[in-house]
């Protein structure tokens, strides 16, 4: 059976990168089936041309399914965003995702996905400033430090963290430590969209239309 990971991806038209190393290989099942589930040969070659409408609804979709938010919280990471005065509503929904604890914990590279990372934190393997968070929503801020828990350290899923680290190449506002298991935040989320150019003025407009 398909993956459902992958069936988002092929809706979206493009690859998320939701299981994250594994997206780079060639099992990938997008590279062989790059069109949306179900599509028949006449129209996967007459490509339906989508109203504006319809591009914000897949843009909007595409940010929901790579960061793994549901839909009442990302309307609220919006609306907060569309209430913030004197700063640009996309760069600070931008921020809000980028700086939730499961985002933070994939892009110091101790998880290789956001699905992963979201496990991590709800199991009790991550701490923020050496206490345990167990909410992947949980917003850091600059100077937090994620690390994983000292218990959690010896665990088979973080035998080959210290190394992974040291490879890791995380973003600018990301300081990585692999001596602690984690990393600190240095800054906010600037331009770094990392492995996805996303529309969040887009997204923006979407639900400022509703």
């Amino acid at each position: 059976m398909t993956d459902s990971k992958c069936k988002i991806c092929r809706r979206a038209g493009e690859k998320l990168f939701l299981k994250g190393e594994k997206c780079f290989t060639p099992k990938c099942v997008f590279n062989k089936k790059p069109y949306p589930p179900g599509r028949t040969d006449s129209e996967r070659k007459h490509r339906s041309i989508l109203t504006e409408y319809g591009k914000q609804l897949r843009e909007k979709q595409k940010v929901k399914n790579t960061y793994g938010v549901m839909e009442r919280q990302f309307a609220n990471y919006v609306t907060a965003a569309l209430l913030q005065k004197g700063t640009n509503p996309s760069q600070s929904l931008f921020e809000s995702l980028e700086a939730r604890l499961d985002n933070v914990v994939f892009r110091t590279g101790l998880a290789s996905s956001r699905a992963l990372a979201r496990q991590m934190v709800s199991h009790g393997h991550i701490t923020v400033n050496g206490k345990k968070v167990t909410i992947p929503s949980y917003r850091v801020r600059q100077g937090d430090k994620i690390s994983v828990r000292g218990g959690s350290r010896r665990a088979k899923l973080f035998l080959e963290t210290q190394v992974k680290l040291g490879k890791h190449k995380a973003p600018a506002w990301l300081s990585l430590e692999s001596d602690n298991f984690g990393g600190s935040v240095t800054g906010n989320p600037g331009s770094d969209k990392g492995e996805l150019a996303f529309n969040l003025s887009s997204v923006v407009e979407f639900y400022s239309r509703s």
